[in-house]
């Protein structure tokens, strides 16, 4: 087997104007732009093959030193503009600080994408390298921070069903080898135009890196499935709002609580009325209740005569203590009768957030790193409860990022998802559709209804096919009440678990490997010769 499928590149001429010196640089740039843009709330879900195709052309034949500061440029480009709004409220040092170390790590990918380059069948191995680094980006550093991998921008693609064969890492590795077939098979065409010769082996390549990602979707296409196959379940969702926005929101802590309490009342008058149907279980936010109802008799009361207003199970999301220093961000299962019966401590806590790791580096960064007076600590069990016989999965917030947080509430009988979150922080930036579109794709990965309620927005109701049935507005008290189908069945994704991943990681390592033995055995051949 050649590990070259066709031939590297000409040489750039020896006097490049400097226009020509900033082609690649701005193109690099351009494709993470491409990349951002093709996220939520853009539906230009597309515009990330064109962005790949356009990385692979930068990268093609590139050597490793040159990879790396085209795919910071590229990196940049994405991640820059995707994370604007974690600087929302503390600044923009925090939010640059970030990027440029998320950007680190896909400029560290981009240099093994162009390593495999030369390589045969190299839209392979490159997409295997990206979902590779997308896999170290959400476990290090302290825990990983999964957001950008290009499956969360896929809720509304083509490309979606493959979630359900193989998860998010099946369905970022299929629409990146899909983008860098695209520029394959441009360069056989070029190829073809300019020597007048098919390179066969190459185009039959390209075609197939194009056509099966696209074959595949189809063909999974009855992995998708929204039938109740145990029934169905009202669910009222509850968006009570924040007093105002940002950071301060925490300082109304009763406001907010009284917002809930209040949307809650309206709603059992609403379904006292006949004006909307009594649900089975509410869902409140995470963060609802910062009053922690254990120690706070008046945030009891206030929660308990809304519970009971409602005559059913509502999940509370409260800020629990937990000893003198620490906290934990709990969901509570309240009864009607019975009060808390229940609790889920939150398991993926957000660093700088919640915790603050290296605080005297982070100060350097940002004064807010003070706000974090006492630290949250995480969960260590899976969260399921069992609302009026419905058995719901609990993913708090930023957990939605993270694979196994969502795929442990579906393995331990979760019949469907429930996403409380906070958004309020982060005003009216793109953030809440970033998340939103994580639960779409989840709802497809494991073939359930998800139901997110936000104390600010945008709350939504999704079906297990990952379509959007109720959806709330930004910063408006709100009550989405629907019945939801109710399932048990376990889509591959789900029973594989990170098995998917797995392999493509091998797969990634074992193409790094064959780059490096032909890179090595080039430089060597000069040598050989002269003997």
């Amino acid at each position: 087997m050649t590990p070259v499928d066709d031939p590297p590149p000409a040489p750039a001429p020896k006097a490049a104007g400097p226009l020509t010196r900033l082609l690649r640089p701005g193109a690099a740039a351009l494709s993470g732009a491409l990349l951002y843009a093709s996220f939520p709330p853009r539906p230009l879900w597309w515009l990330v093959l064109p962005g790949f195709a356009l990385l692979g052309w930068v990268l093609y034949g590139r050597r490793l030193r040159a990879a790396f500061g085209l795919g910071l440029l590229a990196g940049l480009g994405f991640m820059l503009p995707l994370l604007h709004w974690t600087g929302e409220d503390v600044g923009p040092v925090p939010w640059l600080a970030l990027a440029a170390a998320e950007a680190l790590f896909i400029a560290v990918g981009c240099v093994g994408v162009a390593a495999v380059t030369r390589l045969a069948y190299w839209p392979f191995w490159a997409a295997a390298v990206w979902t590779l680094d997308e896999a170290v980006r959400a476990r290090i550093p302290f825990g990983g921070f999964p957001w950008g991998r290009i499956a969360f921008g896929q809720a509304e693609s083509a490309f979606l069903p493959l979630a359900a064969l193989g998860g998010t890492p099946l369905l970022s590795f299929a629409v990146v080898l899909c983008g860098f077939g695209l520029y394959a098979a441009v360069r056989g065409f070029r190829a073809y135009r300019a020597t007048g010769r098919i390179p066969r082996a190459a185009v039959a390549w390209a075609a197939a890196s194009v056509l099966v990602p696209v074959a595949a979707a189809l063909a999974v296409l009855p992995l998708v499935d929204d039938s109740a196959e145990n029934g169905t379940a009202t669910v009222a969702a509850i968006q009570g709002n924040v007093p105002r926005l940002g950071l301060d929101f925490n300082s109304q802590r009763r406001a907010v609580l009284d917002n809930h309490a209040r949307r809650t009342e309206q709603l059992a008058e609403e379904v006292r009325t006949g004006k909307a149907e009594q649900p089975d279980f509410v869902l409140w936010p995470e963060n609802s209740s910062d009053l922690d109802p254990y120690l706070n008799a008046d945030a009891r009361k206030v929660i308990d005569d809304a519970v009971k207003a409602i005559g059913a199970p509502t999940v509370i999301g409260a800020v629990v203590e937990r000893g003198p220093d620490a906290l934990r961000n709990t969901l509570i299962e309240w009864n009607p009768d019975k009060g808390p019966v229940d609790t889920y401590d939150k398991r993926h806590i957000q660093p700088f957030g919640e915790y603050m790791p290296m605080r005297s580096v982070a100060r350097f960064f940002s004064e807010d790193v003070d706000r974090v007076q006492r630290e949250f600590v995480p969960g260590t069990e899976v969260g399921v409860f069992d609302l009026a016989g419905t058995k719901v999965g609990l993913v708090t917030c930023y957990e939605a990022a993270f694979d196994d947080a969502v795929r442990d509430t579906v393995t331990h009988g979760g019949q469907m998802i429930a996403v409380p979150s906070n958004n309020a922080t982060f005003g009216r930036s793109e953030m809440t559709y970033q998340q939103l579109a994580m639960s779409q794709v989840r709802a497809v990965e494991h073939g359930r209804s998800v139901v997110v309620p936000v104390t600010s927005g945008v709350s939504a109701v999704i079906r297990p096919d990952g379509t959007i049935v109720e959806k709330s507005g930004m910063f408006t008290p709100d009550a989405l009440v629907d019945e939801v189908p109710l399932r048990s069945s376990l889509t591959p994704a789900t029973r594989m678990g990170p098995l998917p991943e797995g392999v493509i990681a091998l797969l990634a390592v074992a193409g790094l490997g064959w780059a490096a033995v032909a890179s090595v055995r080039t430089r060597r051949k000069p040598l050989t010769d002269r003997g």
